[in-house]
């Protein structure tokens, strides 16, 4: 998830640059880029995030490089790396105007009461 407030071709130098890390070592399978999409929570005050995602196959060095250069990427909101079945698909994008990172719906949320315990 990179920062909507950055220029956009600020976010696609990000994109490219965390694709070539892991090109160094493996290779990707699918790139998809969602856009701007809102957060079911800010972060950092933010209330949405471009999204774009990869699913890429590669050693751990590559997921070690990967990982440090992410944390201190500015620009960077989030991000997750997590291994998928090979034979899993390949999801599409949710609809524009679905919350990416929705609740759980659990009882709290629905009883309104939000936020950490």
């Amino acid at each position: 998830m990179l920062d909507s407030g950055l220029e956009e071709a600020e976010r696609d130098r990000l994109a490219n640059e965390a694709k070539s890390s892991i090109e160094k070592g493996g290779s990707v399978l699918n790139e998809d880029n969602w856009g701007v999409r809102e957060m079911a929570y800010q972060i950092d005050h933010k209330g949405d995030a471009d999204y774009r995602w990869y699913r890429f196959s590669s050693g751990n060095g590559v997921l070690e490089e990967l990982d440090h250069n992410l944390k201190i990427a500015d620009g960077v909101v989030r991000f997750r790396v997590f291994e998928v079945e090979p034979d899993s698909p390949i999801l599409p994008a949710p609809p524009e105007t679905a919350v990416v990172m929705a609740p759980t719906g659990d009882d709290d949320e629905r009883r309104g009461r939000r936020g950490r315990r």
